[in-house]
């Protein structure tokens, strides 16, 4: 039986993401990648930038944790082989080949200021193009991390042919699972601390691929175990309270400082959080939200695809209101959000109806059906 609460926790994730993209893009506390906010910290405290606190420390966390969880479901229905060739297509393809057919359009605006500053005078047009196609990889370094997480998962199979480890992990209770948290915690130790200027220590922690691979070896190996849902299920209430109390400490004491930093990321209070969260809102929607409907179901077939073309919009349109109007701030963010949550379906809608598009795109072969 498919269990809806992870599907409706994956795309109510998703819908997360694009949210707290509307509010980033316009931040003002350092976090790398905005275009900026409407005036310097502390004068201008900017306080809607409290969803970064809010959401950072756990929703993509989260996400490769659901991805865990549905690979280890996947693999029990059809062997590695067959399995790892259509997360290449579904990740790769649009990690890669789509940059060279769409996400050179977020890139050209990821990249418009350096080019308002001459950077890119003398260059060569197709030199361009592939600058542009690099810096329009934005949010899709979550699937390109994920497809290296799938070798590495079948790697370890390999060492694991009987599944010893797999359902010994079924037997862990909630202290044991609280205890996971060391696990997050130590993730966020591989962070670069200090990175530096002109080297490949800011990809390092933008990818962090020894911090995002613990949750999802964790979903495949704990939490795919219906024993492990069922107690952090019964859980949900204090592990909520906790996750709530921790985040709103989290909050109070570091609001201002950048809550992207290796130093923010690895401090106790905000793993502590990040993991509370994870479990508690995993165990609210197995209490609550384990049904299906019409839109949960479009939400669930579709919310890949808003994700993976949702970023043209925060980039495109959040940078031509920024630089070229006049708009009061609130109503940037208003138009900003009703276009990200409208204008990404609709063109997940059009592209997923364009078959090679689709393909480079997508990943997908064929049209997905609306049933």
């Amino acid at each position: 039986m498919r269990k809806h609460w992870i599907d409706n926790l994956r795309w109510v994730t998703v819908l997360l993401v694009l949210f707290y993209h509307v509010i980033y893009f316009y931040n003002n506390k350092g976090v790398f990648g905005g275009i900026g906010g409407f005036g310097e910290y502390p004068e201008y405290p900017q306080y809607q930038d409290v969803v970064m606190y809010i959401l950072y420390p756990w929703f993509m966390p989260l996400l490769f944790l659901l991805a865990g969880i549905s690979a280890k479901y996947a693999l029990a229905k059809t062997d590695g082989k067959t399995w790892f060739k259509a997360r290449t297509r579904k990740l790769l393809v649009p990690s890669t080949i789509g940059l060279l057919v769409f996400h050179w359009i977020i890139g050209y605006f990821n990249t418009a200021v350096a080019a308002r500053l001459g950077v890119f005078d003398g260059i060569p047009v197709i030199a361009k193009y592939f600058l542009m196609a690099i810096s329009g990889t934005g949010p899709l370094w979550f699937i390109q991390d994920l497809w290296l997480f799938c070798i590495v998962l079948l790697l370890v199979r390999l060492l694991d042919k009987k599944d010893k480890i797999w359902n010994w992990c079924s037997k862990i209770g909630i202290v044991g699972i609280l205890l996971l948290g060391l696990l997050f915690w130590l993730g966020e130790q591989t962070l670069v601390t200090e990175p530096r200027p002109d080297s490949a220590d800011g990809l390092w922690n933008l990818y962090k691929p020894f911090f995002y691979v613990v949750p999802f070896l964790m979903g495949y190996f704990v939490f795919s175990h219906d024993e492990v849902q069922t107690k952090v299920t019964k859980a949900w209430i204090p592990l909520m309270v906790g996750a709530v109390l921790s985040g709103i400490l989290l909050v109070v004491t570091t609001f201002g400082e950048n809550n992207t930093s290796p130093q923010y990321l690895s401090s106790p209070l905000n793993c502590l959080y990040g993991w509370l969260m994870c479990l508690a809102i995993m165990g609210w929607f197995s209490a609550c939200f384990n049904y299906t409907g019409s839109f949960a179901h479009y939400m669930t077939r579709s919310s890949y695809g808003i994700y993976i073309v949702h970023y043209l919009f925060i980039a495109g349109l959040g940078y031509t209101m920024k630089i070229y109007t006049d708009l009061p701030p609130a109503v940037m963010y208003l138009i900003l959000t009703i276009a990200v949550f409208t204008l990404s379906p609709l063109t997940y809608e059009v592209i997923r109806r364009i078959p090679i598009i689709r393909w480079c795109v997508l990943g997908e072969k064929k049209m997905l059906n609306k049933q």
